[in-house]
């Protein structure tokens, strides 16, 4: 789903996985753990780091078959584990600064996670990280389960 507020795109993604709030969360926030999932396919996770608290920064490094290397960084403005978490989203190679937002919705024994990335640019800009986003998602339901 895409929604424009003046030039501003709006991207939202859904997911169940079979874990729970609490272990998504870590997923999420444990660079060990990150760095096995945050690149849609076939891309892997060259480098992570974290600091996981409101004001700390993350830095993200996805490479692709080809060896091309596409660097993410950000800093993260809502930690509340295991509810929410709040970053922003910038690509090494632009000027732009986006936001994204999780939600992790306990649902039964799993977790019903919910993204929303604010900010972005264009519409083509939103079809690239929708794909991304569900690249990601794709490898969360393979280590977690839908």
């Amino acid at each position: 789903m895409a929604t424009t507020t003046g030039q501003k795109f709006k991207l939202q993604v859904r997911r169940s996985f079979k874990a729970s709030p609490e272990r998504l969360f870590e997923a999420w926030t444990a660079p060990e753990e990150l760095k096995r999932w945050h690149a849609p396919a076939p891309a892997v996770v060259s480098l992570v780091e974290i600091d996981a608290r409101a004001g700390g920064r993350y830095r993200i490094h996805m490479r692709d078959p080809e060896g091309r290397e596409f660097h993410v960084s950000g800093e993260y403005r809502v930690v509340d584990r295991p509810r929410r978490l709040v970053f922003t989203w910038k690509w090494e190679h632009e000027d732009i600064t986006t936001q994204v937002t999780l939600e992790f919705k306990p649902q039964g024994s799993g977790t019903e996670l919910v993204l929303t990335h604010e900010g972005l640019p264009s519409e083509a800009s939103k079809g690239r990280h929708e794909h991304g986003w569900n690249g990601i998602f794709d490898k969360l339901v393979e280590r977690f389960g839908a």
